[in-house]
């Protein structure tokens, strides 16, 4: 069985031409067709901290539906990381994930099943601080331990790593596997691999790519990146 993960960090749907398009984004999501999404800067930042992408929209222009995890009513996702599922997706069990924080980051869990299938898939968004990215790290890399079921998972986000194998990605050992799909930022020409998406042993990878269209070279300050993986038959 084969699913596609993207992550995908929106800058609060205001894209290179300084214009707020929710509508942009959701068209570079269709174009992207994955099965679970991550987001970062979904909310804005400030008062009511309403959603970026509005759930209406969501649910009227996709084949998506959020994972509920907000943290006002107007929000669609905690400390602006939300995941979307595509529908038919069952969401088992979700939660924030607790981060030291010194700025307003966060990360997210949600527990999926497809076809008989369970796995599980955190939303992240860390630190421009070095040492405290790697505490986050830790942080989540805990926090599953602690889950109750150990199952296939996912870890994505904006990990702000501009190193390509130091810095926190030294927490990530075994049976962690980190991709680096390609460089996705700056959007106009990307320079660094700030988007990383993590992989237990259990999947098998069948291809990481960076999501490059003229929509998502302006629609954010970030591209998406991918990775179509797979499970073993049961």
């Amino acid at each position: 069985m084969q699913i596609t993960f993207a992550s995908y960090n929106i800058h609060k749907a205001v894209g290179l031409d300084r214009r707020r398009d929710p509508e942009r984004i959701l068209t570079v999501l269709r174009e992207i067709d994955a099965d679970v999404v991550a987001l970062q800067e979904v909310d804005r930042r400030y008062g009511r901290r309403m959603a970026a992408l509005p759930l209406d929209a969501i649910h009227g222009a996709s084949d998506y539906v959020p994972v509920p995890l907000t943290m006002k009513p107007d929000s669609l996702g905690w400390h602006g990381n939300a995941i979307l599922v595509r529908k038919g997706i069952e969401l088992r069990d979700a939660s924030a994930v607790p981060l030291p924080v010194l700025e307003p980051r966060g990360a997210v869990r949600a527990d999926l099943e497809l076809e008989g299938h369970r796995f599980r898939v955190v939303g992240m968004h860390l630190d421009l601080s070095g040492l405290r990215r790697r505490l986050q790290v830790r942080s989540v890399l805990a926090h599953v331990a602690e889950c109750d079921a150990h199952i296939p998972t996912v870890l994505m986000g904006d990990l702000n790593e501009w190193s390509q194998h130091g810095g926190c990605f030294r927490e990530f050992a075994k049976p962690w596997h980190v991709l680096a799909p390609g460089r996705s930022f700056p959007s106009r020409r990307p320079l660094a691999q700030l988007d990383r998406i993590i992989v237990s042993s259990e999947w098998g990878v069948v291809g990481t790519n960076v999501h490059h269209s003229p929509l998502s070279a302006t629609g954010s300050d970030h591209l998406p990146v991918f990775a179509t993986l797979k499970l073993p038959k049961k």
